[in-house]
């Protein structure tokens, strides 16, 4: 290379540099490992962390196993370094494995159609109520506060310069569920939307029924939010709601401090042609045989900016393939089982411990603190290398003193016994 470019040595290549700015000395690093050492150094390191503990925190993340196929797959160059999955004929593999996700999300929520992911779970609410906007004519947005704290403020985030008043509504004091005197009380013919969230933010289920009659009766769009996909291979599927928003991670997509993460859209047929970011479709090739196109894309580069349903540029088709491939992995027997673990796993814990709210829960519950605050029993697991609940008088400060625990299949007995008797004491 040196030679190539004219120079005879490495000194002659920098010469141009002044002598004050030039290293002359050796870096201040130690040397070089082999690979065994650096994988057994970085175990040690991990051991020290997260890794090494046991975790009970959910709260719109949450700790599941990620069969080893899913990795597999993704990492493989097509998938992994591919860019645009609309130029057809280099990206079939791309538009056929959207298109495989598109179809689980139908079956998996129950609706028509469900588009090529969104970026994640909080901004698919916002685009959810926009989408509920155009379809109705009206401008007024009802949340219940029982939906995820950060998803209701990239909602106002969202409302803030789109003419979309957000109001919300409460919850049962005992239940923990909606209040559906209050959202009764609240709707009126301005409302495009209502939204809920099930299991809600207190791990609770909601009779997404219920809602959809009140906010039907009402002229609005039921949106029904879902953080904890899982839930969904054993509760109803929401065939109630009119459009479902939801968030993914649960399927084998890494926690990672808080993403890339997929969002989803899903929602009756009859509003597909308002649904934000793009379809892909099965159709012929010129020899007739099966292939796939991007069958709709609502956004400014493709359609007049005035039509546009959404200002998305992309999708998250490496971080959706992902949960397309867990999905086939587990099956649909094997969501099912996936689910009743964490159900049977979150009450074997939560029924012996004073919940602060009495309706059905699938792996989330809240819990008070027992006359002390949530830092300090989460001080107390920590000595026992176990994460707690989060405390959450931050986001309702009439839940101040008690916290939110969570239990997935990777919940060991022994964690939870020690959970249990911190909260006893």
């Amino acid at each position: 290379m040196l030679s190539t470019i004219g120079v005879n040595s490495l000194e002659d290549l920098f010469a141009h540099l002044p002598e004050d700015v030039r290293f002359r000395g050796t870096l201040d690093i130690p040397p070089g490992k082999s690979e065994y050492e650096i994988v057994d150094y970085f175990r040690a390191r991990a051991a020290e962390t997260a890794a090494g503990y046991a975790s009970f925190l959910g709260a719109g993340v949450y700790s599941h196993y990620r069969p080893v196929m899913c990795d597999v797959v993704v990492s493989r160059g097509e998938f992994l370094t591919s860019y645009t999955p609309y130029q057809a004929e280099i990206s079939q593999g791309t538009l056929t494995t959207i298109f495989e996700f598109q179809t689980m999300a139908c079956q998996l929520t129950g609706m028509d159609v469900a588009n090529a992911s969104m970026y994640d779970g909080s901004s698919a609410v916002p685009e959810a109520a926009m989408m509920a906007i155009r379809v109705t004519g009206r401008r007024r947005v009802l949340v219940s506060r029982t939906v995820h704290p950060e998803y209701r403020e990239v909602l106002r985030t969202y409302a803030q310069h789109q003419g979309m008043p957000i109001e919300e509504f409460g919850y049962e004091n005992e239940t923990g569920t909606i209040d559906t005197a209050d959202l009764e009380s609240k709707l009126d013919n301005r409302t495009a939307a209502v939204i809920i969230q099930s299991p809600n933010f207190f791990g609770v289920v909601e009779n997404v029924s219920e809602a959809a009659r009140i906010a039907h009766a009402g002229g609005a769009l039921l949106v029904d939010v879902f953080t904890e996909a899982v839930a969904l291979g054993v509760i109803e599927p929401p065939r109630d709601a009119d459009i479902v928003a939801g968030e993914l991670q649960s399927f084998a997509i890494s926690p990672s401090y808080g993403g890339p993460f997929a969002g989803i859209i899903a929602a009756k047929e009859k509003f597909i042609r308002q649904i934000p970011g793009r379809l892909v479709g099965e159709t012929k090739d010129a020899n007739g045989d099966r292939a796939f196109c991007l069958t709709l894309s609502t956004r400014e580069q493709h359609i007049r900016r005035e039509k546009a349903t959404s200002n998305i540029c992309t999708n998250q088709a490496l971080i959706a393939l992902m949960a397309t491939v867990f999905m086939t992995v587990y099956g649909k027997e094997g969501m099912r089982e996936l689910a009743i673990q964490n159900l049977s796993k979150a009450h074997y814990l939560g029924d012996r411990l004073p919940r602060r709210f009495s309706g059905a829960y699938f792996n989330e519950f809240v819990v008070r603190a027992n006359g002390r605050t949530p830092g300090q029993v989460n001080s107390g697991l920590l000595e026992h290398k176990i994460v707690g609940g989060l405390p959450l008088g931050r986001f309702y400060p009439e839940l101040d003193g008690c916290m939110l625990l969570c239990c997935t299949e990777m919940s060991r007995r022994s964690d939870m016994d020690v959970v249990a008797e911190a909260l006893r004491a």
